[in-house]
């Protein structure tokens, strides 16, 4: 039971009666001076800073929220964007090789065009210097056998005329 219920609380020699009578007196100074007004106050000024201060915090975490789900979303953007560039490259290198090989195709080609052009004009060269020295070849042959049969014989200008001319139409 509390001591304020005996009645040696209540004796004016008691020291604990005048502590709370003491204790009634400053808080009824202090009710009369408004300090719990001002301490009810300043606590409502507290509270609304500190109310201030989660407001101010959930926006700035909801601004955060947003700024990462925009960098999420440009990061994204970016890398589908790196990815067809990458697949745009290696197509165009595909094209380019390609394009390479159809060319290179076409120049091996004109070149052996080129060559046999060549080969067969060399033969055809070759064919006539051959025909060429051979009727050269011929027509002097005839010319000295013909010189030997009628060098025994009597010389006719004629035939002599008609040696001289055989070389000419032969060539």
């Amino acid at each position: 039971m509390p001591a304020f219920f005996e009645a040696e609380f209540w004796s004016l020699a008691n020291p604990e009666l005048w502590v709370g009578v003491g204790l009634i007196v400053f808080l009824g100074i202090l009710w009369m001076a408004g300090a719990f007004k001002t301490a009810a106050g300043a606590l409502d000024a507290k509270a609304d800073k500190i109310r201030a201060d989660l407001d101010e915090a959930a926006r700035i975490r909801a601004e955060a929220e947003a700024l990462l789900a925009d960098i999420q979303r440009q990061s994204a953007a970016a890398e589908a964007q790196a990815k067809a560039v990458l697949e745009s490259a290696q197509e165009h290198a595909k094209r380019l090789a390609e394009d390479t090989k159809v060319k290179l195709e076409e120049e091996l080609a004109l070149r052996a065009r080129l060559a046999e052009r060549r080969i067969e004009a060399a033969e055809a060269e070759a064919a006539a210097q051959v025909r060429a020295a051979a009727i050269d070849l011929a027509a002097r042959a005839t010319e000295e056998v013909l010189g030997q049969r009628l060098a025994g014989a009597k010389s006719d200008p004629l035939i002599d005329k008609a040696i001289g001319q055989m070389a000419s139409k032969l060539q």
